[in-house]
């Protein structure tokens, strides 16, 4: 059985992934909004992660099963992963510098956005390049131990709840520009010198991470261990296409309750800082200060988030073990509504106070509240994280295939119903008057859906 300090180090390549995307899913859809562009295709921004997502994880995932090299299976993908990832952040941080080197002038910088939409797709390229093919590992050296698997799973759980603590409370503090004065230019405001100066600390942040993941194991003994029964020269979309025909009918029902809960996930990973500096502190992007104010205030409730996440992560193989893993996992999507919904209760209660108008600070109650249910997030959060992909891994086992490509199998649930709501959310919103609540709406229903059908239809395994 291999050492639970090895699975924690192969893990904690999920702190420097989740750095960045904590500073990005916090700061990057406000940006895009500084950049010029409206709200109602802000969404339409983020349709390329999920696009390179449908094909890139499964692509690795299928070429990792099948790769034999001398630094094993997963870690040459895990390597190339975390050097793109490097180039993709240092893309975007320097996007706004770059159109205007190319030209742009004025509130509207489309040379700045055509650029950070190309950062962004190779950062989405690379992170399924990275993550795929570590939670791989971890089910290589976990084979055929069920428990030991979860615990695998919840350590990358935990990993990723670090590094969005640490990503978060970065995108939540207004000074990193003081130490990387050089970031300051003609075309890089304070807001945007800070995002560029916390994009530094986190290309930093993920060579440190790959380091000790990559020394953790040499595996091959995982790859002696876990042979691939498929054929080498099979063609991958063929491949992929012939796999789901012979799921059965329990992976198909994960698969199903994975797509509604990121239903769920999707517009709140989108717009929960927007929805802070919008709805709650009633500001504009580029109008005045209450926005910016708003946006940081949500960095701050999504780190709580992150705090919750990974205490949950600590006792999710005792709560897996007393409930069984599908009652957990409807449990949360139960509590991911009810949170939904306080988030449309909060907006009408603070709406109805200030009298719909703009640039007025919101009640510390009404903040607290807010913060609150950024925090209870983090619960459900935490079993998104993990459960899947355990049931999935110990699954996908019997049918003879390889990791890789069963984790390339669940990403297509992850996927597609990222690719709907960065289609729909920004038009439904703007269809129901602006702001984020039909988003919202629309989430709290996918989740009872996705809840409901895990109880009654997901054994309860322990």
């Amino acid at each position: 059985r291999v050492k639970l300090r090895t699975l924690l180090r192969v893990s904690s390549v999920a702190c420097g992934i989740q750095f960045g995307w904590a500073l990005q899913l916090s700061l990057l859809t406000p940006y895009v909004q500084e950049l010029g562009i409206p709200h109602a295709w802000a969404s339409i921004i983020w349709l390329c992660g999920p696009i390179s997502g449908l094909l890139v994880q499964p692509l690795v995932g299928h070429f990792s099963d099948r790769c034999n090299s001398i630094f094993g299976r997963r870690r040459p993908f895990i390597l190339a992963g975390a050097i793109s990832i490097i180039i993709a952040v240092l893309i975007i941080s320097y996007s706004a510098d770059l159109g205007w080197l190319l030209g742009d002038r004025g509130g509207k910088r489309m040379r700045a956005v055509v650029i950070y939409v190309f950062g962004f797709w190779i950062l989405d390229v690379a992170n399924n390049m990275t993550q795929g093919p570590c939670r791989a590992l971890l089910a290589d050296l976990t084979v055929n131990d069920h428990r030991r698997t979860r615990v695998a799973n919840a350590y990358f759980s935990l990993f990723m709840a670090v590094g969005n603590v640490l990503g978060y409370a970065t995108g939540s503090y207004s000074g990193w520009y003081k130490l990387f004065p050089f970031t300051l230019s003609p075309a890089c405001s304070l807001n945007c010198a800070n995002l560029k100066s916390a994009l530094i600390l986190d290309v930093v942040f993920i060579i440190v991470t790959t380091c000790i993941s990559l020394s953790a194991t040499d595996e091959r003994a995982a790859i002696e261990a876990t042979p691939v029964n498929s054929d080498e020269h099979e063609a991958f979309i063929w491949e992929l296409f012939g796999t789901l025909k012979h799921l059965p009918r329990s992976v198909w029902i994960i698969l199903l309750v994975t797509c509604l809960t990121w239903i769920g996930w999707f517009p709140f990973t989108l717009f929960d800082t927007d929805w802070m500096g919008r709805e709650i502190y009633g500001g504009e992007p580029n109008d005045g200060k209450n926005y910016s104010a708003g946006v940081r205030m949500g960095a701050l409730g999504l780190m709580l988030n992150s705090v919750v996440l990974g205490i949950t992560s600590l006792f999710m193989e005792n709560l897996c073990r007393i409930w069984g893993t599908g009652f957990a996992w409807g449990i949360s999507n139960i509590l991911m509504t009810l949170c939904f919904g306080g988030m449309l209760i909060i907006t009408y209660i603070n709406n109805s106070m200030i009298g719909g108008e703009k640039q007025k600070v919101p009640s510390d109650g009404i903040v607290v509240a807010a913060l609150t249910i950024f925090a209870v997030l983090g619960v459900p959060l935490a079993i998104t994280y993990s459960v899947p992909y355990a049931l999935v891994a110990t699954r996908i086992e019997a049918l003879g295939l390889g990791q890789g490509l069963s984790m390339g199998v669940l990403n297509l649930a992850i996927v597609v119903p990222q690719m709907i709501v960065s289609l729909g959310s920004g038009p439904l919103d703007q269809l129901f008057g602006g702001g984020n609540s039909a988003a919202f709406a629309a989430a709290g229903l996918a989740t009872f859906l996705g809840g409901i059908i895990a109880i009654l239809a997901i054994p309860r395994t322990r």
